[in-house]
């Protein structure tokens, strides 16, 4: 206890997580790596990684964030959001909207204040709740707030209701559903079905610019970061014990004395947060935000990355986020029409073979090679008897020979 005391707080963090330092280590080096290959290595050299490849990297890192996300609640609280992609969007029009304010009379109609889509509407004013998105500090504040606040508001009413389990998946998916009916809407002054496009720069800087899309890669990077030291910091710590106590039996936690819908809230709270800083560094990348990002499929896949990756881990759902997302990169031109029975498949093979996912299967096959070795040793070097048992042992096997001699003559 004295010894752990002598270290940092986030050496104490990672001490007993071993993956989670060589996933640390990979995005360091990832983050180092990869600009400097694309911004300082001709485009001919072998380790140049081009500006399309760095940006889908970025997009993979933004999924995987939201990966994180979802675990968080759903690996170690038990909590199954079919929702989670509605959080994400909001944080990713948050970014839009700044981004729109930013373009000025630089857009096809030239109007400063309102954009394109709104003028083309006719509006003739900017909506009340789009003051203030031409500040970088306030958008990034609505990033954090504004699905924080929709998580906050609907965890409070469905956990006090005790809403568990597959009805409490259910409304999530409603919830979700239902915002991406409302934001289709043209009168809602968010782009309607366009929704929000044709950014052009971010704190001053040409979102065309290889240099921009390096330092978002790197803030991408970052963020994956601290949202997993975050999370990990909560599962590690007493409120982390309590939310698997919560996950394994909640009416047991709930006996013990345990509010348990104060804990499902905070952490559903945190994870609606993380989701929305997911979304809010995804939109600069790919250059979009539109309705279609709240379509409950969106939140279905989301389910499936920490499935096949393995739950309850953190670093599996960053596995599970990357392997599945490079497979829908590759897959969707190949056998575009194919896909989606490709991933439902996927899901029903991980239900069934793999319940702890691809870390879990790796797990499984050390533990075997492990025990392997372990016989094979034993094998090679048998256990050599004592003195006094070799001792012992000695006239009786004199005995048994001269016997079988004798019996011989």
């Amino acid at each position: 206890m004295t010894q752990t005391k002598q270290f940092g707080p986030l050496t104490r963090l990672l001490m007993n997580d071993a993956a989670g330092r060589k996933l640390l280590l990979v995005l360091a080096v990832m983050a180092v790596f990869i600009p400097l290959s694309n911004l300082l290595l001709p485009e001919g050299s072998f380790f140049h990684v081009s500006t399309y490849t760095m940006t889908l990297l970025g997009k993979y890192l933004c999924y995987a964030l939201l990966a994180i996300a979802v675990d968080l609640i759903w690996g170690y609280c038990g909590i199954l959001s079919l929702g989670h992609g509605a959080f994400f969007a909001l944080g990713g029009y948050a970014m839009g909207m700044y981004l729109m304010r930013q373009i000025g009379d630089r857009g096809v109609y030239g109007n400063p204040e309102l954009p394109d889509f709104m003028v083309f509407l006719n509006w003739t004013e900017l909506p009340w709740y789009w003051l203030g998105f031409d500040q970088f500090w306030f958008a990034m504040l609505m990033v954090l707030l504004a699905p924080g606040i929709l998580a906050f508001v609907f965890g409070a009413l469905a956990f006090r209701s005790r809403v568990t389990g597959v009805y409490l998946s259910i409304i999530t998916q409603a919830l979700t559903y239902a915002l991406l009916l409302a934001f289709f809407r043209n009168d809602m002054g968010f782009g309607g079905n366009n929704g929000l496009t044709d950014f052009k720069d971010i704190l001053g800087y040409s979102l065309q610019s290889d240099n921009t899309r390096a330092v978002l890669f790197v803030a991408s990077v970052l963020a994956l970061i601290l949202g997993y030291l975050i999370s990990r910091f909560i599962v590690t710590s007493k409120l982390g014990r309590v939310l698997v106590a919560i996950r394994d039996s909640e009416s047991r936690a709930r006996f013990l004395g345990y509010r348990v819908e104060h804990y499902k809230l905070f952490v559903f709270v945190v994870s609606s947060m993380l989701a929305g800083v997911a979304g809010a560094l995804y939109v600069p990348q790919v250059g979009i935000i539109n309705p279609g990002e709240f379509a409950p499929i969106n939140s279905i896949e989301i389910i499936i990355w920490v499935a096949v990756g393995g739950r309850g881990t953190l670093f599996g759902a960053v596995i599970g986020a990357m392997l599945v997302n490079y497979a829908k990169t590759y897959f969707t031109g190949a056998f575009a029409e194919l896909w989606l029975f490709m991933l439902g498949g996927l899901f029903v093979l991980t239900t069934l073979y793999l319940p702890k996912g691809v870390v879990g299967l790796w797990a499984h096959l050390k533990e075997k090679y492990q025990q392997k070795k372990h016989q094979r040793e034993a094998e090679d070097n048998p256990p050599a008897l004592n003195t006094e048992t070799q001792s012992k042992a000695a006239p009786e096997q004199q005995d048994k020979l001269n016997f079988v001699q004798g019996e011989k003559v």
